[in-house]
């Protein structure tokens, strides 16, 4: 397309017309410097971009994703995420672990790849710049995450426990089924968390999103994806996380948190997050407890596998 062709492009899926001249970017390395109103160029598709996505995490504003555009296809006017190519390394604390964690682009190519028509998975194509740089672009989900699901439900913990959350479990528990399939594919997600679930408006699918975190640990390569659905399990159990801030509330009279609460009661990836649950929801069956439990700091066998987590979760009765 030539320049007059993409902007009639644009005014046609664009509810503004563009103003100035269009600023066609083949190399998108530079990522910053990609922003509203450029069209990104690949592989001879032309992609308007509108902004950059944001991430809000635990009730914070959402913060700009500079290597994220909200972008619209030009060539049939669909929303779509673009996902430029951005590295960043970090080190993820598990007890007295410390695991190398990274971004790979490549690797959630190659997960699309695999995942295409699967749509427990985001689903979504990749097409390289002039540089080779392996953009994504991903097909928007419309919905809320798993962790403002949960959040916004307006009811007491025994009341969700006895109304909502058998069926919520249900849809968890479908969750990490996807979860041990991408891991028979030789393949980890390698960022579980609870918004990287998003329940879909309309059909009310559960859908993993974000692929490009990866990470190294050769004794248990799944270790860190399964104390991620460790993490998932305590919040959904838990309608949210019980933090030692928090824990005030159940506290007998007369009795400190030294009195009801030891060490091995806690989260081994998250130290102030109450894993034994039943010591505030004595309603918890004990099989669904002992469960959580395998993530605690007093756990002496840890999972090896999501399979294994399916068939104690299994015994739970839901």
């Amino acid at each position: 397309m030539n320049e007059s062709e993409i902007r009639d492009r644009i005014d046609a899926f664009s509810p503004l017309p563009h103003r100035g001249p269009v600023r066609i970017v083949q190399d998108t390395t530079e990522f910053m410097a990609v922003g509203a109103g450029d069209v990104i160029e690949l592989e001879g598709m032309y992609y308007y971009v509108r902004g950059e996505e944001t991430e809000g995490r635990f009730g914070l504003d959402g913060e700009p994703k500079f290597w994220v555009k909200r972008v619209v296809d030009l060539a049939d006017g669909s929303h779509k995420i673009a996902k430029l190519v951005f590295y960043e390394t970090f080190l993820m604390q598990l007890g007295a672990l410390q695991i190398k964690c990274f971004r790979s682009p490549r690797k959630e190519q190659r997960i699309l790849n695999k995942v295409r028509g699967d749509h427990r998975f985001m689903q979504g194509v990749t097409a390289a710049d002039v540089k080779g740089n392996p953009v994504r672009l991903i097909e928007r989900i419309y919905g809320k995450s798993f962790y403002q699901v949960i959040n916004d439900l307006d009811m007491s913990h025994e009341e969700y426990f006895t109304q909502t959350f058998p069926a919520v479990f249900s849809n968890i528990v479908g969750c990490i089924e996807a979860i041990r399939d991408l891991h028979g594919m030789g393949e980890i997600h390698g960022d579980i968390r609870n918004d990287h679930i998003f329940v879909e408006r309309g059909t009310a699918a559960y859908r993993w999103i974000d692929f490009d975190y990866a990470y190294e640990w050769a004794e248990q390569p799944f270790g860190a994806d399964l104390f991620g659905l460790g993490n998932i399990l305590l919040f959904v159990v838990g309608k949210g996380f019980h933090t030692i801030e928090r824990l005030g509330r159940y506290l007998p009279a007369g009795k400190s948190l030294g009195d009801v609460f030891d060490s091995g009661d806690f989260s081994l990836f998250f130290n102030n997050r109450l894993i034994n649950l039943k010591k505030i929801f004595p309603y918890i069956s004990d099989g669904l407890n002992a469960v959580l439990m395998h993530f605690s700091r007093e756990a002496e066998v840890f999972y090896e596998s999501a399979e294994e987590i399916l068939d104690d979760l299994r015994e739970c009765g839901f």
